[in-house]
């Protein structure tokens, strides 16, 4: 029994008695210790900490195997991306200026996985403050990809989605703003999704853009992701933007039967810039849909192409207002040899130290977009047109169930071929960022492999709220598509 096999079958089979929790929890220590200093997807591993509440759970179950049943995570290894606060491990978000952090409370979304019986095995890998779509920008180093250790597993979640395709844990939690759990999860073929904005508390999540961020799970199928999702979502006292939308079993609604519902396939976005492999293979997936009885439908959104300017307008922003509280008073490390007489000095060099380059480059943007003389023409004009990009996917939803494009226009690249050139990295989000920036769940799923054997994923958004429908279309799919490859020989 591995991380392969999936949440489901890991829980099922512990509750059962026929393996123990502490048993699956060693073997999930070991494939990490054995695969980490490959793919670098982990920052901190917790052993002591996870086998100790894996032991609780095999005493449980020793004293009412129905309260164990009880747990629909029961004994599952998951691992959490490292802007997620966690009180027995450390939280840096991958950055200098939080080294060593640890956090007096843990995220609403640790203490609802541990509620649900899941064992926190360790701290994934970012980009610093989630900023970047390739994780070259984490102070920990760059992940690698499973598939390809030369290249990307994406960003900024890519240490939970490498640490997912690996085998290494069934689920993994990220944080996504523009992309950042769907454009990992499609590069390393596993499966990731964004809820609607509110549907996940983000209390204890180290904010990037709050108006943009969200948490999501990632897994090896459709199904862990779903169950994931039903323990994660539903209102949160301590988040005041968290949604009171009743939270429905998302497992139930993976039937498998998408007869009738309307998918919308807006064309005129794929006209250039797409991969050729990724655009048959997202071709292929919505005819395997069609083939179980959902209907095609062209549709507009003529606002998409304006989705990158406005999203590094408004995401910049709120970084920097963000990123102001660490400046070596309040939070977060202070540079040496300051004085606590040189105030200003103090904070030039710890944030100079303490911030990576990426970091730097979005707190600049964002500190000219809201100056004074250009916050009208810039931060304002860019909510303007998010408005629009939101009322274009509504209109579109008066037609159409949902709306499929490929995850990202093109298969992982190369590490350090694009670090340079941030416009072009920026570029990697482009089918993505709509979602945030109108609040809308999306999901990506696996649909196939490039001609040099790079994971395709995907891509399908849904109205608010209703994230069953896209999880239903997800698993259908997948159950024509069948297993993906693995990419160890072993299968493992």
């Amino acid at each position: 029994m591995t991380p392969a096999q999936g949440a489901a079958a890991i829980r099922d089979v512990i509750v059962s008695g026929a393996r123990s929790a502490e048993e699956i929890c060693r073997e999930a220590l070991v494939r990490i210790e054995q695969e980490n200093a490959r793919l670098n997807a982990f920052t901190a591993v917790g052993a002591e900490q996870a086998l100790g509440r894996a032991r609780a759970l095999d005493a449980l179950r020793a004293r009412s195997r129905d309260a164990l049943n009880a747990l629909p995570l029961a004994g599952v290894p998951v691992a959490v991306k490292d802007n997620l606060c966690t009180r027995e491990l450390p939280t840096t978000a991958c950055s200098r200026i939080l080294a060593g952090y640890r956090s007096p409370y843990d995220a609403t979304v640790v203490s609802r996985l541990e509620s649900a019986g899941a064992i926190i095995v360790g701290k994934t890998n970012c980009d610093e403050f989630a900023m970047g779509s390739s994780n070259e920008s984490s102070a920990a180093g760059p992940v690698h990809n499973p598939w390809d250790l030369d290249r990307t597993p994406g960003g900024s979640s890519g240490g939970s989605a490498a640490a997912v395709a690996a085998a290494l844990v069934p689920i993994a939690l990220g944080s996504d703003t523009g992309g950042s759990v769907r454009q990992p999860a499609a590069l390393c073929g596993v499966v990731g999704l964004k809820p609607t904005y509110g549907r996940v508390s983000r209390y204890g999540l180290i904010a990037f853009a709050s108006s943009l961020d969200q948490v999501g799970p990632i897994g090896r199928r459709v199904e862990d992701v779903a169950r994931a999702l039903s323990v994660l979502a539903g209102e949160d006292p301590a988040d005041a933007t968290s949604s009171r939308e009743a939270v429905p079993d998302y497992s139930a609604a993976l039937t498998g039967d998408v007869r009738g519902v309307r998918i919308g396939v807006p064309k005129h976005l794929l006209q250039e810039g797409v991969d050729p492999d990724v655009l048959q293979a997202t071709t292929t997936a919505l005819e395997t849909l069609r083939a179980r009885g959902a209907h095609l439908v062209d549709v507009q959104l003529p606002r998409a192409a304006y989705a990158i300017p406005t999203y590094y307008l408004i995401a910049t922003a709120e970084a920097g207002s963000n990123l102001a509280r660490y400046d070596g008073v309040r939070y977060g490390a202070r540079a040496p040899g300051t004085s606590e007489g040189a105030l200003a000095a103090m904070y030039r060099k710890t944030r100079d130290l303490g911030f990576g380059a990426e970091v730097k480059r979005r707190i600049l943007l964002g500190t000219y977009v809201l100056s004074a003389g250009y916050y009208e023409a810039y931060y304002v004009k860019a909510q303007q047109v998010r408005t629009l990009i939101a009322e274009d996917y509504t209109r579109a939803f008066a037609q159409v169930d949902a709306i499929a494009l490929p995850t990202a226009p093109a298969p992982a690249f190369r590490l350090g071929e694009q670090v340079n050139d941030p416009l072009r990295m920026y570029l990697n989000d482009v089918f993505t960022v709509s979602a945030n920036l109108a609040g809308l769940p999306a999901v990506s799923v696996p649909c196939g492999l490039t001609r040099a054997g790079l994971p395709i994923g995907l891509h399908v958004t849904g109205r608010p709220f209703e994230e069953e429908t896209i999880l239903r279309m997800a698993e259908a799919y997948e159950r024509d598509r069948g297993a993906m490859p693995s990419p160890y020989p072993d299968g493992a």
